[in-house]
């Protein structure tokens, strides 16, 4: 089996965070540390993934700052605390964006607007949104896919997404079919 070599035509991963990488507090945030749970074999899924793709990518509406329930201060020791985490496993996330403000707030930066995929690009240049999957576990995720013109596939336990992307239970178990995304782009 060949794999894509990281370069041009290379891919970028974008993945949601909560529901996808740590579990998801029903009705609540993640505002500690302590509360930042990966979900089962997510760290092993980045590490295999990080082979793949040139760049991996959270891309996360944390509108519990703008509730005032947390400050950036303490989403930045989680993000510290996470991305740890993955470089201890020999993963690697290149970069988090989030947005902070409140649903419907304006000028709104929350998925399902693409503002953090160009603010990425803006980043790396020479990412490819026709190059790019994103992983999210709600419809906004999939509709931010679309929104910025990238493939999506979705996490969910079971059942089918009403837009038609791909569904698999967890990260971990979309990982072949990432990779073969990749590979069939050769």
């Amino acid at each position: 089996m060949s794999f894509p070599s990281i370069g041009a035509n290379a891919w970028t991963l974008f993945l949601d965070r909560d529901g996808v990488l740590n579990e998801r507090i029903p009705g609540g945030y993640v505002t500690r540390v302590r509360d930042f749970v990966w979900l089962e074999d997510t760290l092993e899924a980045l590490k295999i993934l990080s082979a793949h793709f040139q760049y991996i990518i959270v891309v996360t509406n944390q509108q519990g700052i703008g509730k005032g329930l947390m400050t950036e201060e303490k989403l930045q020791q989680i993000h510290a605390h996470m991305f740890q985490q993955v470089e201890e496993c020999g993963g690697r996330i290149d970069k988090v964006y989030h947005c902070a403000g409140l649903a419907g707030v304006l000028p709104d930066c929350r998925k399902p607007a693409p503002v953090m995929a160009f603010q990425a690009q803006a980043d790396f240049p020479d990412i490819d949104f026709s190059r790019s999957i994103m992983v999210g576990d709600t419809p906004s995720d999939m509709e931010f896919a679309r929104n910025a013109g990238m493939q999506g596939v979705r996490i969910m336990e079971d059942g089918h997404d009403e837009l038609g992307f791909r569904v698999f239970p967890s990260l971990y178990r979309a990982v072949r079919y990432l990779i073969e995304m990749v590979e069939g782009d050769k």
